[in-house]
């Protein structure tokens, strides 16, 4: 279920990504092992997450069972704690430099044991997994604690909670605590395995600046339909934003630390002179080359008027579209599009040749004042494979794209599957101002390509430093970043000096696209400091960790590009903090000891991306509570019908006086090739506008898209999946994959059959379905149209406004005239099969008009 609090007021959404699964019994209810509680608190203070999750078990059977316990964490979570107190005495886990930590390893690898207790669980997850022996009647209580800065994404944070307990649980509970002094502008749920029951259990509250979610479900809210297993299973997430301002940002402090977040509001957009390489080689064939060309015409589409920008194609050789780069003009776009649509894999991989030919453009663009002055210059490099032709050591490569660049643009690197170095991209990225990001092949790739490409698409500052009076502060992490980009948020946190002054200050230097701007803002120590008091919200110096967690994470990312001399130091610096902190870092590990005499010692390493496989996450099977009967049959191919005696108040389309009970229906028979508006409203009447591309040949829709002006949000239905678009994201959802998805101005659910309902207080309740009966495709449905308005338009939605009926023809009552906006139309009764309930579907009259 998705709620929100009032008082949206700021567009970018902030989301809080934090990944969480229960405790999982695979066999549980074989192996008699009971959870018994399960509860997971997690405070989010000025965007800095700190989770523990505590499950407690008991074993119910007589003989010795295994229990298991499992948490699905953020990659980007550093875990801090573990123990387990197994018939009252505690095994803590002792975090140690990864060396020391080598002879626990070995040993249990030398018993054949699975020493590692940490490994990637999928995009963005890694799992936790820790298993022991537990004597009859026993007891045994599992806590797991683990910390996360949350990273701005297209303008959102999103806290994930993944829901698999695998079994009824008597007490289960989470509390989300969030504090945010800058004011929480929006707050929303979703779910994904909520029914109506588990709704109830489902509080949230909220003020300016702090916020509480709660979910506490009893057993019989957690129960399936008429049997005992559990319906927890899938995410449940929370979403949130801050309001912001167009100043220098937020500093924010406490216990002698301090964090500044800058992402300032209503900047121009700089534009960008823009280059994308992309692989062609024969492994690229198939669906990859299938995708990467969809999502490349789309991110054509979003190029701005004001960039420019060129195409390289290649394998064991390169070509470049275009000799020099060229205005985004809807004519340039037009043919970019037709070139990247013929583009076709075969050959090998020379990614230095390509690359290289890539800042050569830029180089000439530059040499021939081509290159307005004040603009951006990017290279999104997109491959799936090791170099195999030309150059192919990859040091080699990496130091040739070095000195090519030389300082002067940003190379992007996208790694498509896991048949490529993701090492070797990370560093060609990172040397270069840029980021690597992997691709996963699935579904959904061309969307994860469109997504990326949304993260780098506008550039609002460049060079921007950030200064603090030297004798105010100290040890502050990276202060100078080469890019700002919409949606995104730089963070710097440091050290106040003993004898700090009551005022702290920060200038912010920066570009914009013509001239050199500087932000200045200030935070008063004494105001700051008390409004990190409350235990409730905040964790025991939470500034500080935040502080070093931050440190690592930029520490860990120079380590990439440095040179030896180089490296060894940061290495020894992350490594000192990682220790001093207790995380879990890819330099440190984690002993976990268990009972002497059952099992040895275990080890948790964190995973490193270059070691990740693919991992899918399957479909959610969770159940979801049954949606009443539309009052509307289903729309196949345009067709409408309608029963006026279950609309409403007000059916959609008045049937003749005296004709009670009949419904009608409209088809077209002539469509433009194009997208057809099927309804619309204007911004000031609800703003909601339904589009689709009818295929006459099969008699069925391509595609249906919903646009709502408020919410900004946008639904596209394809009979592959739904796509919902916010703030430039995309996600993905599989049909007749439940979703429960509540705002104040909008409510998005999806059932087991597939049927998606977009609705909202005081609106039309639009409904989509993958329909697999009679005449298989796209269906359109329509729910409480008498609460259109006189504006609505649009090939149907002209339909709902007030009509006139002329008499009955007097050779033939089955035909009459229909009136709508001064056109006449020839409606005539027929017999249509309503499909509300099914196939083989229900005779009914309709009118039915032909358009």
């Amino acid at each position: 279920m998705k709620t929100s609090a009032p008082g949206r007021t700021c567009g970018i959404s902030l989301l809080l990504l934090l990944l969480l699964a229960a405790l999982h019994m695979t066999t549980a209810r074989k192996n008699d092992i009971d959870i018994y509680s399960l509860t997971v608190d997690s405070k989010v203070s000025s965007r800095f997450a700190h989770t523990v999750v505590t499950s407690r078990v008991v074993n119910k059977a007589d003989t010795m069972q295994k229990a298991t316990f499992q948490v699905e964490l953020p990659r980007r979570a550093f875990i801090t704690n573990f123990s387990m107190i197994i018939e009252g005495v505690t095994y803590p886990g002792i975090i140690k430099k990864k060396a020391a930590a080598q002879e626990q390893y070995s040993a249990a690898v030398a018993r054949g044991e699975s020493a590692g207790l940490v490994k990637a669980a999928g995009r963005k997850t890694e799992q936790f997994q820790v298993s022991v022996s537990v004597a009859p009647a026993a007891k045994v209580t599992f806590k797991l604690v683990y910390e996360e800065l949350l990273k701005r994404h297209l303008g959102a944070y999103e806290l994930l909670l993944k829901v698999q307990p695998q079994q009824l649980v008597k007490h289960l509970q989470m509390d989300i605590h969030i504090f945010e002094p800058q004011g929480i502008s929006f707050l929303e749920t979703e779910s994904t395995f909520m029914t109506n029951e588990l709704a109830d259990a489902l509080t949230v509250s909220q003020n300016k600046t702090k916020a509480h979610i709660q979910f506490k479900p009893m057993l019989s809210q957690q129960k399936s339909s008429g049997q005992q297993d559990t319906v927890l299973d899938g995410n449940f997430i929370v979403r949130y934003d801050v309001n912001r301002t167009s100043s220098g940002g937020s500093i924010q402090i406490e216990n002698g630390y301090f964090v500044h977040y800058f992402a300032p509001e209503g900047l121009p957009t700089i534009p960008k002179n823009v280059i994308f390489v992309i692989d062609k080689s024969s492994s690229m064939s198939g669906r990859k080359m299938q995708q990467t060309r969809e999502a490349l015409i789309k991110i054509l589409d979003d190029l701005s008027p004001n960039d420019q920008f060129n195409l390289i194609s290649f394998s064991g050789d390169a070509a470049q579209w275009k000799p020099l780069l060229v205005p985004a003009s809807a004519e340039n776009v037009n043919q970019a599009r037709s070139y990247a649509a013929g583009i076709q894999a075969h050959g090998g991989t020379d990614i230095n040749h390509a690359v290289l030919m890539a800042v050569q453009l830029l180089n000439s663009a530059k040499q021939e004042e081509l290159m307005p002055e004040g603009t951006v210059s990017l290279i999104i490099l997109l491959t799936d494979g090791d170099p195999t032709m030309g150059e192919t050591n990859p040091a080699r490569i990496q130091r040739n794209v070095k000195e090519a660049i030389d300082g002067q643009y940003s190379l992007f690197c996208l790694g498509f599957g896991f048949d490529v170095s993701y090492a070797f991209l990370e560093k060609l990225a990172l040397d270069n101002g840029g980021l690597a990001r992997r691709i996963y092949e699935d579904s959904d790739s061309a969307l994860q390509l469109q997504d990326f490409y949304q993260e780098v698409a506008n550039p609002l500052l460049t060079a921007v430093t950030f200064e603090y009076p030297s004798n105010v502060v100290e040890e502050v992490s990276q202060d100078n970043f080469r890019l700002l980009f919409k949606g995104s948020e730089i963070v710097v946190a440091g050290k106040l000096r003993d004898q700090s002054p009551d005022v702290l200050s920060a200038k912010v230097r920066g570009q914009l696209h013509m001239q050199n701007i500087t932000f200045q803002t200030e935070s008063r120590v004494a105001e700051q400091e008390k409004e990190f008091q409350s235990p409730k919200y905040i964790f025991h110096s939470f500034m500080e960790r935040l502080w070093a967690y931050l440190t690592i994470q930029q520490l860990l990312e120079q380590m990439v590009s440095a040179s030896a001399t180089e490296k060894q130091a940061l290495e020894t610096r992350a490594l000192n903090l990682s220790l001093h902190y207790c995380f879990v870092t890819p330099l440190t590990s984690m002993v976990v000891t268990k009972p002497d005499g059952r099992e040895g010692s275990e080890v948790a390493e964190k995973p490193m991306e270059t070691n990740r496989g693919e991992s899918r996450t399957p479909a959610s099977s969770a159940r979801q509570g049954a949606i009443c009967p539309l009052p509307i049959p289903l729309l196949g191919d345009d067709t409408i019908a309608n029963d006026p005696g279950r609309a409403g108040p007000r059916g959609p389309l008045n049937s003749p006086p005296g004709e009670k009970g009949s419904g009608w229906s409209s088809r077209s028979g002539r469509r433009p090739a194009g997208a057809t508006v099927l309804t619309s409203l204007p911004p000031a009447f609800s703003g909601i506008e339904v589009t689709a591309q009818y295929e006459t040949e099969r008699a069925q829709f391509s595609w249906i898209e919903v646009t709502f002006k408020n919410p900004q949000l946008q639904v596209r239905a394809s009979p592959e999946h739904v796509v919902v678009t916010r703030n430039r994201k995309n996600s993905a959802y599989k049909w007749k994959e439940t979703l429960f998805s509540v705002t104040p101005s909008l409510k998005m659910t999806m059932d087991e059959a597939g049927l998606l309902l977009l609705s909202s207080p005081d609106r039309v309740t639009i409904g989509l379905l993958p329909w697999d009966g009679p005449g298989e495709g796209l269906r359109l449905l329509l729910r409480d149209t008498d609460r259109f308005s006189s504006r609505v338009g649009g090939t149907l939605g002209q339909f709902y406004q007030d009509v006139l009926w002329g008499p009955p023809a007097a050779a033939d009552d089955s035909k009459r005239t229909l009136r709508v906006q001064g056109l006449d139309y020839s409606a005539t009764r027929l017999l249509k099969l309503d499909y509300q309930e099914g196939s083989p579907g229900t005779e009914i009259s309709c009118w039915s008009i032909e358009l």
